[in-house]
């Protein structure tokens, strides 16, 4: 296996940042579906794949999002050029039969509601993930963030379906002026033991 250089460390991780401001620069519909052509193939269980990603593109459909949004995240999340809600699909099994056909996959959640929640919210969580990974990768900026009203965010986008929101990120080109300084992170003794 080949090892991932330096310079893409940093993109991804060392250099990276949690954006709250953004340029003016645009991104383009092609560049979101790059970014979820990556993104999708990172692993799941089962190759579940819950998650489900609505592109908020247009300014209008910000506006719709505004009301859901604590005060802090409003100002940021209307200027980006990009604010994804990060869902997962309650009925995802019903995929199944097409994502993982060398078994009877669905049957194990059929009629399962708890272990549907639980197998959706952290494989979708998972998949949220790999969506920031993939954006840097295309050369967007992130900006992870919860503070907003999940019900009212599924009463807004979700009336009617399956899906669920989990988080949102705004993406665009990040404006490095609006950066805060970088917070302290745990060391490897803090947080990790080796057995």
């Amino acid at each position: 296996m080949n090892l991932l250089d330096p310079a893409g460390r940093d993109l991804l991780f060392n250099d990276a940042r949690t954006h709250n401001g953004w340029t003016s620069e645009p991104v383009s519909d092609d560049t979101l579906r790059e970014l979820f052509d990556l993104l999708k193939m990172a692993p799941t269980s089962a190759n579940c794949s819950p998650g489900r990603f609505l592109f908020l593109h247009s300014p209008e459909s910000r506006q719709r999002l505004a009301p859901a949004l604590l005060p802090g995240n409003l100002e940021k999340t209307l200027a980006a050029p990009v604010t994804v809600i990060v869902a997962h699909d309650l009925a995802f099994h019903e995929q199944l039969p097409m994502l993982f056909p060398h078994a009877d996959a669905r049957s194990w959640f059929a009629g399962n509601d708890e272990l549907i929640r639980a197998t959706a919210l952290r494989n979708g969580t998972l998949q949220g993930a790999y969506l920031i990974m993939a954006a840097r990768a295309v050369g967007l900026d992130c900006g992870p963030m919860s503070g907003f009203d999940n019900e009212k965010v599924d009463a807004e986008f979700f009336a009617g379906t399956p899906w669920r929101s989990n988080f949102l990120c705004n993406l665009g080109h990040g404006d490095p002026s609006k950066l805060f300084p970088r917070s302290p992170r745990l060391r490897f003794d803090d947080a990790c033991r080796i057995l």
